[in-house]
């Protein structure tokens, strides 16, 4: 059903390990199972969720260009030409899905989104996109581990949905276990049952 669009976004996506096709996917994945769950329409939720990071190589030529924005407006004329429906109900998820902007949707739908892409940044794979980042951008230890406590293990705090809630709550025992350890191993003397 949504072939069409997961063609367009795939061929404009970049390589960077953190925000690629593959988290796309991800995002996808997610919202069918957060949607069906919570009722939401998935004729919205899914093509947003594919569209919802199609500007991020645009924004890394340009910082000055916010990806949800931009996104957005791409997704719009992709739908307008295609003569698809709620295309307004689109462009709003995908304008109000970025965590930076701090804007709390008020459908839904939106509402999914922003769960999915911020679960996206927990648990296993959480860790291993915030590493990615941490070396394309150089971030030292110190910085890596403060990027983690300020932004990465706050996101179950901002979950909409009960399901989000809940898988939140299981991926960010994991983050947490995992910077605890690298804190003690980085910085400290870690204790090991050595028998």
């Amino acid at each position: 059903m949504f072939e069409d669009i997961e063609d367009f976004v795939r061929k404009r996506m970049t390589n960077d390990a953190s925000h690629d096709f593959e988290h796309v996917l991800r995002v996808v994945r997610m919202c069918e199972f957060i949607g069906t769950r919570e009722e939401a329409n998935l004729s919205i939720l899914i093509p947003a969720a594919y569209f919802h990071d199609i500007a991020r190589p645009l924004e890394i030529e340009d910082p000055s260009i916010d990806h949800a924005k931009e996104s957005a407006r791409i997704a719009r004329e992709y739908l307008l030409n295609r003569g698809s429906p709620y295309i307004d109900e689109i462009v709003y998820a995908i304008e109000v899905h970025r965590f930076r902007n701090n804007v709390t949707p008020v459908t839904l739908e939106a509402k999914i989104l922003q769960d999915a892409d911020r679960l996206d940044a927990l648990g296993a794979i959480g860790i291993y996109r915030v590493l990615v980042h941490s070396c394309i951008y150089e971030r030292n230890i110190q910085e890596t581990i403060r990027h983690f406590e300020e932004k990465i293990l706050r996101l179950k705090d901002y979950m909409h949905t009960e399901t989000a809630k809940k898988i939140a709550t299981e991926r960010v025992k994991i983050v947490e276990d995992f910077v605890k350890r690298l804190k003690e191993e980085a910085f400290g003397f870690p204790h090991y049952d050595l028998i």
